[in-house]
């Protein structure tokens, strides 16, 4: 059942994506468990990825797999393959569906995110910046890949609008198809680094991870193509997997998604609008809502030309919705606050 799980042979523990970070966290008595990284994740099993090679695991009686996420790192007893600890997480990627009550888990321990749009209809500057928003709450590193330049009259428009998405963001064109998209995506897909994508469906997410695996992977994931009048495509991955990269490192596939409810990422998104992150501490007042107040900073730039209003329209959109979707805590004597960042879990 772990045919699917494409493993470099015989790979090191630091091959696997194994570090210090994980390393820190072993007990004395872990001397005799085998950390194995989760390959993938079905509805009713797991499986893993260890120095040994693929296995089935065996979840603990009052676990199930939706505790787990693909990219984690557990430690496994080597005889019956039981799960006995899951590793706290360095990273973690997780979205919330509409009506949902609970988060999904997407993936975990990812250093780079590749969102993958295509420079046609499913461009979309407000949804690739919910995605941004994910990434830098989740502590990974974002980069935009854009695919289908080839089909579009000024593909370096659609380069510049994903530039402008958020400062120092990398963004890079390239065709998933060609060989030269690996040779393209090398510096983040080194040895022991994991990479996801993320994006809508029959953008090319699953076609890149065939490249990226390269010809000698077991089981190619299964692609598909859009439809012309809307760019939109179907599902082809439904579950997510780990796959080595030909070069060394290794990238987790995610179902094409086209909604993606925030919450729980108000660091991520100060990060995404800087340019208002940065201008609210000049209002005059605290608790400027950036409307209507006198000495507001953010009103200003917008006035003087310098703050672009659709930027300040999405952020506050985004704000709010997070906002009424993360849970609040509490805090001294009994005090609510929004839920803040703290991915490693």
């Amino acid at each position: 059942m772990v045919k699917a799980v494409t493993d470099h042979s015989m790979p090191s523990l630091a091959g696997l994506g194994w570090t210090d970070f994980f390393g820190d966290q072993l007990e004395p008595g872990d001397a005799d468990l085998i950390p194995t990284r989760i390959a993938t994740v079905h509805r009713d099993r797991l499986t893993g990825l260890s120095q040994a090679g693929p296995v089935d695991l065996t979840l603990p009686a009052q676990a199930n797999t939706g505790d787990y996420a693909v990219g984690d790192w557990v430690l496994v007893d080597g005889h019956e393959h039981l799960v006995q600890r899951r590793l706290v997480r360095k990273t973690v990627l997780e979205r919330r569906t509409q009506g949902g009550r609970v988060p999904q888990l997407a993936a975990a321990n990812v250093d780079t995110l590749f969102i993958v749009t295509s420079c046609n209809a499913d461009f979309n500057p407000a949804r690739l910046e919910r995605y941004l928003a994910l990434a830098n709450e989740a502590g990974t590193t974002p980069v935009i890949l854009l695919t289908k330049a080839d089909t579009a009259e000024d593909a370096e428009t659609y380069a510049r609008q994903a530039a402008a998405l958020q400062r120092g963001l990398p963004v890079v064109t390239l065709n998933p198809r060609t060989s030269d998209a690996a040779t393209i995506l090398a510096a983040w897909c080194g040895v022991g680094q994991t990479v996801a994508l993320i994006g809508s469906s029959g953008v090319g997410k699953s076609t890149l991870v065939n490249t990226l695996a390269g010809s000698g992977q077991q089981s190619p994931q299964q692609t598909g193509g859009i439809r012309e009048h809307d760019a939109k495509g179907r599902h082809t991955t439904t579950s997510r997997s780990l796959h080595a990269i030909a070069g060394g490192g290794w990238v987790i596939d995610t179902p094409g998604m086209r909604t993606l409810q925030v919450s729980d990422v108000a660091s991520g998104i100060d990060t995404l609008f800087a340019e208002i992150t940065e201008l609210a501490p000049l209002c005059k007042f605290r608790d400027c809502t950036h409307v209507h107040e006198p000495g507001c900073a953010v009103q200003a730039a917008l006035k003087a030309g310098t703050l672009d209003p659709e930027r300040l329209a999405r952020w506050r959109k985004l704000s709010d919705e997070n906002q009424n979707n993360t849970p609040a805590q509490s805090g001294p004597r009994g005090a609510k606050s929004p839920g803040g960042r703290g991915k490693r879990r």
